[in-house]
């Protein structure tokens, strides 16, 4: 079919998704970024942001499972509206909490229950809009929004954190939360001027929509999913357990680096505020290229005749054993032994890492579409998301408890942290591929 003729309409929905992931990103990585600054303001310890952080995961992970049933019967357009809006609104009344760590426990809490909405509308929008051969290369591109929204608040809030503002009436911590959460209310202009589901969408090709639909078994799922499906009732079907493990196991990881890497680039180096703006811009950069290359990974495999979950479960195997290279993160990031550039080294390894990461992200979520059918996508991903939040939480809390127990000695904290990320991908694609040795789709929803 001529590629023209055909028309590229899903593109722009995915670019819609890039930026509201992108926006996604950038406002929890804020708190992160400002650890330095609010713990020696108010004194907390480690295992009091790692209490913040821990219920933001929490609240976001035991959401995100409702969040994912929800969207499944109101839709992608009004859900991902309401999820977006209620996270910046939240995101900029973080701004006025004070110095005691239940309010930000408080306020951090109701801005996960907003941010919950973003990945099961963004898979399920996926999964309406792509035929399952694009599906993964399409979230890889809206998953590196992730990267990005941390490359933006790696230059932006630093910067802002480092001035006050009118008139001395604004902290620099204040003003990153508040212009961070505005930005995206700007987004929602876009998105209700240009989102639609497929069959309803006026600019879509005749084409592009028989192209959409080109691997469905039936038009059934085309028109409408009336007959929703209760998402405990997807626990039963070991498909659904093999994503929960695999985000259980995994999802922590990206937790880890998310809001830990600013403390880390502290204590290991000594570098903070602005010193770091431009080493983490670069970790989340190159984890772009892990996001995209990894999403159209799997298709090198199926142009060579691989059915399309035998290809992506080959491409993750190969992706779980590049972050063992983690071992080595401590070893590099020797001041001792590589000196003033030891900090490069170190952050080399954490990129092919991140990397990683981005790239095992992009495939797992489009299992999900791989072995169920459109109407389960948003709940079954909602689990996954719940499963992802739980070992975002025991990361976090073993992050503060570690590097709290080490105080004196945190490259040993550090050490341990990065040996627990390592391995965790080559164990989680190990019960994956116990739990569904090959392509078994659910046909009984």
């Amino acid at each position: 079919m001529n590629r023209n003729k055909l028309g590229n309409y899903r593109w722009t929905i995915v670019a819609l998704l890039f930026f509201s992931t992108t926006i996604n990103y950038m406002d929890r990585q804020v708190i992160g970024y400002l650890k330095p600054i609010l713990s020696d303001k108010y004194g907390w310890s480690n295992s009091d942001f790692a209490l913040i952080t821990s219920w933001f995961t929490g609240f976001y992970a035991t959401i995100t499972i409702f969040a994912g049933a929800i969207i499944d019967k109101i839709g992608t357009k009004l859900g991902l509206a309401i999820s977006l809006s209620f996270w910046s609104l939240m995101g900029m009344v973080n701004a006025f909490c004070g110095g005691a760590v239940y309010q930000h426990v408080i306020v951090r809490s109701l801005f996960g229950i907003g941010e919950a909405g973003n990945f099961p509308a963004s898979i399920k929008t996926v999964a309406e809009w792509f035929p399952k051969k694009e599906r993964a290369l399409a979230t890889g591109i809206f998953n590196s929004g992730a990267n990005v929204g941390a490359m933006v608040a790696a230059l932006l809030v630093p910067w802002l954190a480092a001035h006050t503002w009118f008139n001395n009436s604004l902290e620099g911590w204040q003003m990153a939360f508040l212009l961070t959460g505005a930005i995206g209310l700007i987004w929602l202009i876009f998105w209700f001027a240009i989102y639609q589901t497929p069959i309803k969408h006026k600019k879509l090709s005749k084409a592009e929509f028989e192209h959409i639909h080109s691997d469905d078994v039936s038009n059934v799922e085309v028109k409408s999913d009336k007959n929703k499906i209760p998402w405990i009732k997807l626990l039963a079907y070991r498909q659904t357990w093999s994503f929960f493990i695999g985000k259980f196991l995994t999802d922590g990881v990206w937790w880890f680096l998310l809001f830990w890497l600013p403390d880390y680039m502290k204590k290991q180096f000594n570098m903070q505020g602005e010193a770091i703006m431009l080493p983490l811009f670069t970790v989340y950069g190159i984890a772009i290229i892990g996001s995209v290359a990894g999403g159209g990974f799997p298709m090198y495999f199926i142009n060579k005749g691989m059915e399309t979950y035998q290809a992506r479960m080959k491409a993750m195997f190969i992706i779980a054993l590049l972050p063992i290279i983690l071992v080595t993160t401590q070893y590099f990031g020797n001041v001792s032994i590589f000196g003033n550039t030891a900090y490069i080294y170190a952050l080399i390894v954490i990129c092919i890492a991140a990397a990683a990461h981005q790239a095992w992200s992009a495939n797992i979520f489009t299992t999900v579409s791989d072995l169920f059918p459109k109407k389960a996508v948003g709940s079954v991903t909602g689990i996954g998301g719940l499963a992802g939040g739980i070992g975002g939480v025991l990361m976090q809390l073993m992050a503060g408890w570690l590097t709290d127990a080490f105080k004196n000695n945190p490259q040993t904290a550090y050490l341990i942290l990065f040996l627990v990320c390592a391995f965790a991908y080559i164990i989680a694609w190990l019960i994956m591929k116990v739990l569904v040795p090959k392509f078994s789709p659910i046909a009984d929803l």
